[in-house]
């Protein structure tokens, strides 16, 4: 009986997932929505949203941020951060990603 009483509850989760899946931002809420609460929790404001991309949790964008400011503006020290949204964009994770110098360039492999 258990079990009989776990299937239907997973459906129900799985529906309540595709309902709250009807209420996604539009990709201009989620990028405003990363930028402010990332900055929220690093005391620093972003400086940009390098990529968006959905997800069926939500969304997940890179967001470039000042780490260390130097003068010369090319040597300051900027970071790559992964962030985690849901469907209406609140924040569920965020991780730094690489650390590199404003002015470095990715360059193409093979090049």
């Amino acid at each position: 009986m258990i079990t009989n009483d776990n299937k239907p509850r997973k459906a129900q989760s799985t529906e309540a997932r595709n309902d709250s899946g009807d209420e996604r931002v539009s990709a201009p809420e989620a990028m405003r929505g990363a930028i402010k609460q990332l900055s929220e929790l690093l005391g620093r404001a972003p400086e940009s949203v390098s990529s968006l991309r959905p997800t069926e949790e939500g969304w997940e964008a890179d967001v470039e941020v000042v780490e260390l400011e130097r003068i010369p503006e090319t040597t300051s020290v900027m970071a790559s951060y992964q962030v985690v949204l849901d469907p209406t964009g609140k924040l569920l994770a965020y991780e730094r990603g690489r650390r590199y110098t404003r002015s470095q360039i990715d360059r193409a492999s093979g090049s």
